[in-house]
């Protein structure tokens, strides 16, 4: 009982650690990315924080499996090279008691992992898509930072305001560049509004400003001034949502909707808490460092399996994808397999004739202390 609320101590502090260090970099790299977007008016300065924590959440299933992963291989490593595996053995112990404090700790961690995966992701993508949906189908000059020089939908007209006044729609110190068949068009104003007629068209109204249309020195080049000056604004269909795809749909509409791209997802998405459950299994045998050795190169070999594990269940969703597996026949058997070198490795790290068997090794260190104090 000591043991285990010991273990269970050294675990949550492991994971808290890991779990700190993980998060701080995606968040960070989260956050470049969304303000570089941001920056380039692909996104709303206004949703910035909306859309980071939404990214968060697409992430934590991830950081939560190599959390656990990690926690748990640190933790048995600490204990090898402490020499503190060496007294568990001699004292008549097996690895395997190491299952029961490990899986107390992991399976919340995996319990929570699966309500991430099956509920929470699909909620957060669906939401992020939403977002971005809703920035991309406003008016061209609501899209406009003040400051900011602008491209249309069209790729035909470039806005620049240099302020905004009251609510979205109203603008000051407008510059709008237009090229069509007719040529080029430059227009300022001192303000700008975009409403709409009987029929539903939007327009951008111009108030007290200059038109230039043409090239400058040429015959055909026109100016003019106005009070009023009224342009067809170009705009997306309003409707929200048209563009979900399957990673924002709910599990339940996955299991509804059962074809080649949904059950892909679905795969995707019970593959986190299983692989979370057999890596954390497969941490107690890797675990194992020589205490004469470093322990660095169980960490490097812990991220490979991680990062093989995750591209083969990747293969596996594009192979259901395009129709090469079935879901029945591909969500399981790298599971299985993994369970099964997991099983392996117990029974090689109980084999007490082992070569690598703490106990062999304690044995072999002091023939060797009493050979050299002989010789």
């Amino acid at each position: 009982m000591i043991f285990q609320r010991a273990l269970q101590r050294e675990l949550t502090s492991a994971a808290g650690a890991t779990f700190t260090v993980l998060f701080t970099i995606i968040v960070t790299w989260t956050l470049i990315r969304i303000l570089g977007d941001a920056a380039g008016g692909r996104i709303a300065s206004s949703d910035v924080i909306s859309l980071i924590v939404f990214a968060a959440l697409n992430y934590l299933p991830t950081i939560l499996i190599l959390t656990s992963f990690i926690s748990v291989l640190m933790v048995i490593t600490r204990s090898y090279r402490d020499s503190e595996m060496v007294v568990w053995f001699a004292s008549g112990l097996s690895l395997s008691r190491w299952i029961r404090p490990v899986l107390t700790f992991g399976l919340p961690l995996v319990a929570l992992t699966a309500l991430l995966s099956l509920y929470a992701t699909p909620w957060a993508k669906l939401k992020s898509t939403e977002y971005i949906e809703r920035f991309e189908k406003r008016e061209d000059l609501q899209k406009v930072s003040p400051g900011q020089f602008k491209e249309s939908s069209s790729s035909n007209r470039i806005f620049f305001v240099e302020g905004a006044a009251g609510d979205a729609s109203n603008v000051q110190n407008v510059f709008v560049n237009t090229v069509d068949e007719k040529g080029t068009t430059v227009v300022v104003a001192k303000e700008g509004r975009i409403s709409a007629d009987q029929h539903g068209d939007r327009f951008l109204v111009l108030k007290n400003g200059r038109r230039y249309q043409g090239t400058p020195g040429q015959p055909d080049f026109q100016t003019m001034e106005f009070e009023r000056y009224s342009m067809r604004v170009a705009t997306k269909p309003q409707e929200a949502g048209a563009d979900m795809g399957v990673e924002s749909m709910t599990t339940m509409a996955l299991l509804g909707n059962r074809n080649a791209f949904t059950m892909a997802e679905l795969l995707w998405r019970i593959s986190a808490p299983l692989s979370c459950l057999a890596l954390i299994l497969l941490a107690i045998p890797l675990g194992f460092v020589n205490p004469r050795a470093g322990s660095s190169t169980n960490l490097i070999i812990a991220l490979l399996i991680f990062f093989t594990y995750s591209n083969l269940i990747k293969l596996l969703e594009a192979s259901v994808k395009q129709g090469r597996l079935t879901f029945a026949l591909s969500w399981w058997p790298l599971h299985l397999l993994a369970a099964l070198i997991a099983a392996l490795l117990f029974a090689w790290r109980l084999n007490v004739n082992h070569r690598y068997h703490p106990l062999v090794m304690l044995a072999s260190c002091k023939r060797a202390r009493k050979t050299k104090a002989s010789s």
